[in-house]
């Protein structure tokens, strides 16, 4: 019987052995890394280096995973054909420096944020709708915030859905559909939602035109609550 040949195992030796007559410096071949370059998770270019990170393995355990992962760096400057290659990279950089995002801006009516996301509300966005609808603090936090305690007390919660499903829409979602759309009560809506971008949303209905006039309809409003009857003394 033939055995097998590991061709990697003899290329490396000859590669440390050439670089042994080169440099006189003594090599061993179980100090030579040969798992191939697979699954490229980074790669960092300073002035000088280049450092690939690659082959990342996660061992899952019940309370921590380990974490591990390769890394190549090498000193790029010294070698003509990685400067021209690294060279060409920036140069598609600067190519595509001032190329925009498909996103730039929400499509009116779209509103697939309203519905995918919990935006987290914080006790001045509470008050600030709390006061819209002239009502107590406590009372808009009951009836529109799913509450939930954070590490510094500043999130309250977030806000509730019309029903429990996480895909389910937002309480102030007004209009019928995709491109009807609009917030009931957007100039108090919460903070997260105003911050959020469709800078690289994935969520947005592409089918959308920007282009066209959009006329939001009535505001949201509470439901009405019923009055208490007085009781007739006979």
């Amino acid at each position: 019987m033939h055995e097998t040949i590991d061709l990697i195992s003899h290329a490396a030796m000859r590669e440390l052995r050439a670089f042994s007559r080169r440099t006189a410096q003594p090599t061993k071949l179980e100090l030579m890394d040969l798992a191939p370059m697979e699954h490229v998770e980074e790669i960092e270019i300073t002035e000088e280096h280049i450092t690939v990170t690659y082959n990342k393995k996660t061992t899952h355990r019940y309370n921590a995973n380990e974490v591990t992962h390769r890394e190549w760096s090498y000193k790029y400057n010294d070698d003509p054909e990685f400067v021209l290659a690294i060279k060409a990279v920036i140069e598609l950089a600067r190519k595509h420096h001032r190329d925009l995002p498909d996103n730039l801006a929400c499509p009116p009516g779209c509103a697939e944020c309203c519905s995918g996301y919990e935006p987290f509300v914080t006790r001045a966005d509470v008050q600030r709708i709390a006061d819209r609808f002239g009502i107590a603090y406590q009372e808009a936090l009951d009836e529109y915030v799913v509450k939930r305690d954070s590490a510094d007390g500043y999130v309250v919660g977030y806000l509730k859905k019309v029903t429990d499903e996480i895909t389910s829409q937002c309480v102030f979602l007004k209009g019928s559909s995709s491109g009807r759309y609009y917030c009931g009560i957007y100039d108090s809506r919460p903070h997260d939602c105003g911050a959020f971008t469709p800078i690289g949303c994935e969520d947005v209905d592409t089918s959308l035109r920007h282009d066209r006039r959009f006329e939001p309809g009535p505001p949201f409003r509470p439901k009405a609550r019923p009055v208490a009857k007085r009781k007739v003394r006979r």
